[in-house]
């Protein structure tokens, strides 16, 4: 790697690999002009990445000029001035090393209310962005209506067997087809707005630090999946992912439950931002949020597993299964308890 720290021109001093992520490979360097966070970023996944240092530089130059105290991780110029490196084959860019901590899951409420204030912060904050210098790095990522399309196609064209032995989720999950048609509601209406949307809100990708003690998150990161979106996106992965205690690989059903105080604090904190930027149909459709990405998740894990595994893999054999027995089950708790 000496030939990429030439071009920032850092006399490295140590190098450390993050295993954190599964996507792309994460270096906290040390060196003369201080600590870096190194990054490849992964082209299989990201056909393009040019788009995301394209969208990263737009942010960052809007950011300098109107909120320059916000924390934000620009990208750090080489000595040539680019913020993004091809070498053999591989992309890379670097950040300035900022002095937090993210975390690998929740341990408290306070902490989705801190996680959900910054998310719900960095699309405030940007608000007057404008949406069409924003590229799109993941086409149809949360779109819906192609998951479901996906989904009829798997129960048709997918592996015979698996289908058979998985007829109650199927049926479960076409059930609940009017939730993509409240999704296509929702996208078509005049108030439901496109804006800058981080599109990964778990846990992981915001930063914590203490002041005086208490626990405080302050800069969202991992700023690949950040393009034009509906909030529904940000606030629905947050559901999905910080209102149960178990993750999405827990076989035990009887462990999936909704932690209703998650549920208000994670609410307080994104509209504590957000409550006065969110039209009156996005503010009817919150709930909505929950509902939307916990299906499509069901829709795509099962997907793939009738389809062998072809998108996610697996670990072993039924994984995918497990994950969407997983989520029709949370979907069920969510429907039960938040109303």
């Amino acid at each position: 790697m000496e030939s990429i720290f030439n071009q920032y021109g850092w006399s490295v001093l140590s190098v450390q690999q993050l295993h954190q992520g599964l996507i792309n490979s994460t270096y906290s360097i040390s060196s003369n002009q201080g600590d870096f966070i190194l990054q490849t970023v992964n082209h299989h996944i990201f056909k393009d990445p040019r788009t995301i240092d394209d969208n990263i530089n737009a942010i960052g130059n809007f950011l300098n000029q109107q909120a320059p105290n916000y924390h934000f991780t620009h990208l750090v110029p080489t000595q040539n001035g680019k913020t993004l490196v091809e070498w053999e084959g591989q992309f890379y860019r670097a950040f300035k090393q900022l002095n937090g901590y993210s975390l690998s899951v929740l341990d408290n409420s306070n902490q989705a209310k801190e996680a959900a204030s910054q998310f719900g912060k960095f699309t405030q904050v940007l608000s007057e962005f404008n949406i069409r210098n924003l590229k799109i790095t993941l086409p149809d990522f949360h779109n819906l209506s192609l998951r479901y399309h996906q989904f009829t196609e798997a129960i048709i064209k997918g592996n015979a067997s698996k289908i058979d032995s998985s007829k109650e989720s199927i049926l479960f999950l076409k059930s609940l087809h009017p939730i993509v048609n409240k999704y296509e509601y929702f996208v078509k209406h005049p108030e439901s707005l496109l804006r800058v949307t981080h599109h990964d809100t778990k846990i992981s990708n915001v930063l914590f630090n203490k002041e005086n003690g208490i626990e405080k998150a302050f800069c969202v990161i991992d700023l690949d999946t950040v393009m034009p979106g509906y909030f529904i996106s940000d606030v629905g992965d947050m559901c999905r992912t910080y209102l149960c205690k178990v993750s999405e690989e827990e076989k035990d059903l009887n462990l999936i439950q909704i932690e209703k105080e998650r549920w208000e604090f994670l609410k307080n904190g994104y509209l504590s931002q957000m409550q006065n930027t969110l039209s009156s149909i996005e503010i009817d459709h919150f709930i909505f949020s929950g509902q939307f990405m916990i299906y499509m998740q069901a829709l795509r894990f099962l997907s793939d597993h009738l389809n062998n595994d072809s998108y996610y893999g697996a670990k072993y054999e039924g994984q995918n299964y497990v994950r969407a027995t997983n989520q029709i089950e949370l979907l069920k708790r969510f429907n039960e308890s938040i109303n």
